[in-house]
């Protein structure tokens, strides 16, 4: 019977051991490397929608190192709330869209994120012209900041508005890479 009760003890012990482990892994994962995060709005429309709920990756220490044109990102836009734009602009970039096409120092990108907006688009360009001065009285993304946009152009808050403009790389929170709830819209972000 003492014997009984001392291998019940240490299988206690061991299952208490496992799940307080357990606990201190997912803390340490949720805290410093991924993230759940809720997208709130349309503003990411077609590539993310409103109540999708998305796993960050935390960028860390370097984040203008981490940060690639056309990675989407969460920002502290204010105390109380995150953004989830595209990253468009680099720092010493300068911006321009011509023919709802986007130029970064002179040279032509596709956006392939945006056709299917594109495609839907019945009344005018879905970005309209402009060159980042319009919006930033700089001929040129400044050091450790980035333009930003959201994909659904005409009802987003991004660089283009004085609310927003810029974005400091110190209020990144991290990178958006996979949908994970609903279900049907499991996917990797690109």
């Amino acid at each position: 019977m003492q014997r009984s009760f001392q291998l019940k003890r240490k299988e206690v012990f061991s299952w208490l051991k496992s799940i307080i482990i357990a606990c201190i892994l997912a803390f340490v994962i949720r805290a410093y490397i991924f993230a759940p995060i809720v997208v709130d709005g349309e503003s990411m429309m077609p590539t993310l929608k409103n109540d999708e709920r998305i796993i960050l990756n935390e960028v860390g220490k370097n984040k203008v190192d981490n940060i690639k044109r056309f990675d989407i990102i969460v920002f502290h836009a204010t105390k109380e709330k995150d953004y989830i734009k595209r990253v468009i602009g680099l720092p010493g970039d300068h911006i321009e869209y011509r023919d709802d096409t986007l130029y970064i120092n002179g040279k032509k990108y596709d956006e392939p994120y945006l056709d299917e907006y594109k495609k839907e688009t019945i009344t005018g360009p879905l970005t309209e012209d402009f060159k980042l001065e319009k919006y930033t009285g700089s001929k040129t993304v400044p050091k450790g900041q980035l333009f930003v946009m959201g994909d659904n152009r005409r009802y987003s808050q991004d660089s283009r508005s004085p609310r927003v403009g810029t974005i400091s790389v110190d209020k990144i929170v991290g990178k958006a890479k996979l949908v994970y709830w609903p279900l049907k819209e499991f996917e990797w972000i690109k």
